[in-house]
């Protein structure tokens, strides 16, 4: 029996502080980004195991979303998406990853909640 095409590890909320954007002011003082992740795998290895190695642990992950975040800088939240997009892929057992990052400090001229990117990445 294998898990249901629908399984997946969800992680909401990650926060980071990062200097990513195009302004000279977001790459020196910096701001703080929300990171969304929803991970497509089969579960039922992990489920009929119960062991963490037959699935992708989720605080190591939320560990690697945040360095990804604080290390070198892009322009573009896009391309912070697609960061986090592949080191979630190099996990074997992900077939597919939705990465939501916001950007709720964004320098933006008018009253806003929030302004956010969302990419979907799979296997070829």
């Amino acid at each position: 029996m294998s898990g249901d095409a629908r399984d997946a590890i969800t992680l909401t909320g990650v926060r980071a502080r990062g200097h990513h954007g195009v302004l000279p002011e977001e790459r020196r003082d910096g701001q703080e980004f929300i990171v969304d992740v929803r991970l497509a795998l089969d579960l039922a290895p992990a489920a009929r195991s119960d062991d963490v190695a037959d699935t992708v642990h989720y605080g190591e992950l939320a560990q690697a979303i945040v360095a990804a975040v604080e290390r070198d800088p892009v322009d573009l939240i896009e391309a912070l998406a697609e960061r986090i997009a592949a080191l979630v892929l190099e996990h074997d057992a992900v077939h597919e990853v939705v990465v939501t990052v916001h950007k709720p400090q964004a320098p933006i001229p008018v009253p806003f909640a929030d302004v956010a990117v969302t990419i979907t990445r799979g296997r070829s």
